[in-house]
């Protein structure tokens, strides 16, 4: 199934990103890693995540990246997944959708 990134998540991901990379110098691939993993995870299974919410016409679900401490929001829209945001679980309040 084929995995979309909206405008929206791209941007967050690529703030992630860029933040792990210049603060966690250790291990400064970790973040997209772990995306990597999440995504290929999502693909194979859409129903794995926690429902969210009921947004966007379709059921929202989310997964944890553990080691960074973000969710990857995403939504299964007919043929494609539609991720639509990735957020710091941290936070302690989720996005708006």
């Amino acid at each position: 199934m084929k995995v979309r990134l909206t405008p929206r998540a791209l941007s967050e991901a690529k703030r992630i990103k860029t933040w792990w990379r210049e603060n966690r110098p250790a291990a400064p691939d970790l973040f997209d890693d772990e995306m990597a993993v999440a995504i290929d995870e999502i693909r194979s299974m859409p129903t794995i995540g926690t429902l969210y919410s009921a947004t966007l016409g379709a059921p929202v679900r989310r997964v944890l990246m553990p080691a960074t401490q973000n969710h990857v929001y995403y939504a299964v829209h007919r043929d494609q997944i539609v991720v639509v945001s990735v957020w710091g679980a941290p936070r302690r309040r989720g996005p708006k959708l």
